[in-house]
């Protein structure tokens, strides 16, 4: 499943306090800095798609009467220029193989910084990062959905999009995060 920006501070925190309890990373200077560099390389992994997709979206406008002309189907036309530019972008369409090299980065970048140390193998220590990766990816949908569902109980309406709306959902999620360990 694809991620969302807002999504990126949650996942890095995640992947930081994963690390903590995993019994065989030591932080070296706090959790602050992993979520960082986790969240910088998460962040910076999203915008490389975004990018692509703008492109792909300028190449398709650019073509829009032509594709019309001969009834080519917009969302198969999007993919077919999406896989072909992607390596230009740099980007890996492979969800499971973008967050293992999201995993890799993660803890390459964290170690070189000193961030962090463990004497285990390096794959174990990647695996725990791309669990967590993995595991807020699996989950977030129904958080949300369960974020809504308290929404819709509450006695005053609050409309989807407005501020209170948006400030009150921020809550709770960070609340739902908490309560299954996936935040501080």
């Amino acid at each position: 499943m694809k991620i969302r920006l807002p999504h990126a501070p949650y996942i890095a925190n995640k992947i930081a306090i994963d690390l903590l309890n995993c019994g065989f990373v030591t932080m070296l200077k706090g959790l602050e800095p992993v979520t960082k560099i986790a969240e910088d390389l998460i962040v910076a992994d999203i915008k490389s798609e975004m990018s692509l997709e703008e492109r792909v979206t300028e190449i398709l406008e650019q073509n829009e009467d032509e594709m019309e002309f001969q009834r080519i189907d917009r969302r198969s036309m999007f993919w077919l220029i999406k896989k072909k530019l992607a390596k230009e972008f740099d980007v890996i369409l492979s969800y499971e193989d973008r967050y293992n090299e999201l995993a890799h980065k993660i803890l390459e970048t964290s170690w070189k910084n000193n961030l962090i140390e463990y004497a285990v193998s390096e794959n174990r220590v990647k695996n725990i990062v791309y669990t967590s990766i993995e595991d807020y990816v699996s989950c977030f949908q129904a958080i949300e959905d369960d974020v809504a569902e308290k929404i819709s109980h509450y006695k005053r309406k609050l409309i989807p999009g407005s501020e209170e709306y948006d400030l009150i959902f921020e809550k709770l999620y960070e609340e739902e995060l908490r309560r299954k360990g996936m935040l501080s």
